[in-house]
């Protein structure tokens, strides 16, 4: 089992506005089924071409941290228990757990690695069916 990198994100103040920004500096474009508006907390853009995606998400810290980018994982193959277990088992360390943050089957939980870089493991991704 491993994950892959859903997506890089950026803490920030206001969203919105910083996807707008980046939009323009690197030629992204807002996602066709989620498109940004001014007041959202969370503005994701994506790379035409390559698909790469960066996510803007508001935090409430007054003073943002200096590790404000960070990767958001998705595991390539079951659920996100198991991948939190193996990351934890191969050295990261729990950092907070914000499962269920909005309804049963929400949320992410962050993690550091052995030099205190954080990321997220998120939920994988629904098989339809």
């Amino acid at each position: 089992m491993t994950s892959l990198i859903s997506h890089t994100t950026v803490d920030c103040h206001d969203a919105y506005a910083l996807a707008e920004w980046w939009k323009q500096a690197l030629g992204y474009v807002d996602l066709a089924d989620d498109p940004n508006a001014p007041g959202d907390e969370e503005c994701m853009i994506r790379d035409p071409e390559s698909g790469h995606r960066l996510l803007f998400i508001e935090v409430p810290d007054a003073e943002l941290p200096a590790k404000r980018i960070h990767f958001d994982l998705r595991p390539r193959s079951g659920g996100q228990a198991e991948e939190i277990d193996r990351l934890l088992g191969s050295g990261a360390t729990l950092v907070v757990d914000r499962r269920g943050i909005h309804g049963p089957g929400t949320g992410w939980v962050v993690l550091a690695d052995p030099e205190g870089n954080r990321f997220c493991v998120l939920r994988e991704v629904a098989v339809s069916g």
